[in-house]
């Protein structure tokens, strides 16, 4: 059986599953504006208290992380499409996929120390880690559409801290999205401590 044109190009209607995630990357994206739009650069790199961290380290480190994790879904969606791995599925969630991804949900339960690649900056401009948040939105919103009409489980997708860990592209886009969310969470939070400057 000949897989259809949507496939072979991506784009077109997102299947169920990617609409799920494109709606929650746009939710990030909006939650994120929101958020930053009445800042100063002051309150934006405020820190309660040594080792914490800004709203600023929050919004950065979710750059820093999605354009490491975004370079390798890159990767493997050009493969996949090599390799013609299509299928319009349904796709169901794998069990340690969902385990990593509520592990990481708001509000935060665990804590985890940043791997080395993935800690933030201090004291960098609103604008430029603002900016740099919504074209990582956009660029995983085009992602969604390159990925449509893959096999999203069965490509799978090596951690950037141990090549030991996989998961599959699905659940990837998932983790990436919830790790947003934990984050934004986070900044909520320096936000509404009694000392943050007014």
């Amino acid at each position: 059986m000949q897989p259809s044109v949507q496939a072979v190009t991506g784009g077109g209607t997102l299947i169920q599953e990617l609409e799920e995630y494109r709606r929650q990357f746009v939710a990030a994206r909006d939650d994120a504006k929101t958020l930053l739009s009445n800042l100063t650069s002051e309150q934006f790199n405020w820190c309660s208290q040594p080792g914490s961290w800004s709203i600023a380290q929050c919004i950065d480190h979710l750059n820093v992380t999605g354009k490491i994790y975004g370079v390798t879904v890159d990767e493997k969606i050009a493969e996949a499409r090599a390799q013609q791995l299509f299928s319009q599925g349904p796709f169901p969630h794998k069990w340690l996929d969902n385990l990593f991804v509520r592990s990481i949900e708001p509000p935060v339960k665990l804590k985890f120390k940043a791997p080395k690649q993935f800690i933030p900056q201090a004291d960098k401009s609103l604008d430029a880690v603002s900016e740099e948040f919504m074209l990582l939105q956009e660029q995983f919103l085009t992602r969604l559409q390159n990925a449509n009409g893959l096999n999203l489980t069965r490509i799978k997708v090596s951690s950037p801290v141990t090549k030991l860990l996989k998961m599959t592209l699905m659940g990837v886009f998932g983790l990436v999205v919830a790790h947003e969310r934990r984050h934004l969470w986070q900044a909520r939070q320096v936000l509404q401590n009694p000392n943050f400057p007014r």
